[in-house]
């Protein structure tokens, strides 16, 4: 890994893989299972953050414990495996992972056993110097320590780190390593809260790398 060009992580959902509308239905699942009302993708996309468990909450109109979150969770899991196959990548992404320069790596919150042989499936092994999903049992979290410790393990520091993903909680898990992050259009967030954030939007996964590549050459955060 070249120490002196800065490091890229990628999202997945959302951002790399095309799944608003499987992510969606899943929720929607869970709402029908306990009675809640549907939401569309632009809902989703405008109430949608982590904990996950909150926009449940939030949803619903009552408290979701850790308990109760740990069966719609399992809800939604099933559903959404089971419309898998449907999702393709987002229309770019091979373009934009193929015009980073530097080193590049995947982190996601979704399951890393499944999360492994899925990327696997779409080819995209080779891109990344490491994948890591989730090894907890549950979703739902957010994403801040789990990017600590895959940079842990590349041996990034993450003042070096470009994260690229399409929710908030992707931007504030970069803050907290010490790193930057791109805002993707594409998913899970309604653009007007990702523009409202203050961090640099793409619409296309093609102008968030070059989002990223202007970002990187404005210096490392928390050095001179």
């Amino acid at each position: 890994m070249d120490a002196a060009r800065p490091h890229l992580v990628w999202d997945w959902n959302g951002t790399l893989l095309n799944d608003l509308d499987l992510v969606v239905a899943s929720t929607n699942a869970v709402f029908a299972h306990v009675g809640g009302p549907a939401v569309t993708a632009d809902e989703h996309r405008v109430r949608f953050r982590r904990p996950i468990a909150d926009y449940y909450a939030e949803v619903l109109g009552q408290a979701v414990d850790d308990e109760e979150f740990g069966r719609l969770d399992r809800i939604f899991h099933d559903a959404y495996r089971n419309g898998l196959t449907t999702c393709q990548l987002a229309h770019d992404a091979q373009v934009a992972m193929s015009s980073w320069p530097g080193s590049q790596s995947l982190l996601s919150m979704w399951f890393h056993e499944e999360l492994v042989p899925t990327v696997h499936t779409y080819g995209l092994t080779g891109r990344f110097v490491r994948v890591d999903g989730l090894r907890a049992t549950v979703g739902g979290d957010r994403k801040a320590e789990s990017l600590r410790q895959h940079l842990a393990e590349l041996c990034v520091d993450g003042r070096d780190v470009v994260l690229i993903g399409d929710s908030l909680d992707d931007a504030d898990a970069a803050l907290e390593v010490g790193g930057r992050a791109v805002l993707y259009t594409g998913g899970f967030t309604d653009p007007d809260r990702l523009h409202a954030s203050g961090h640099p939007v793409a619409d296309t996964l093609t102008e968030a790398v070059t989002l990223a590549a202007e970002v990187s050459c404005a210096g490392r955060p928390g050095r001179p």
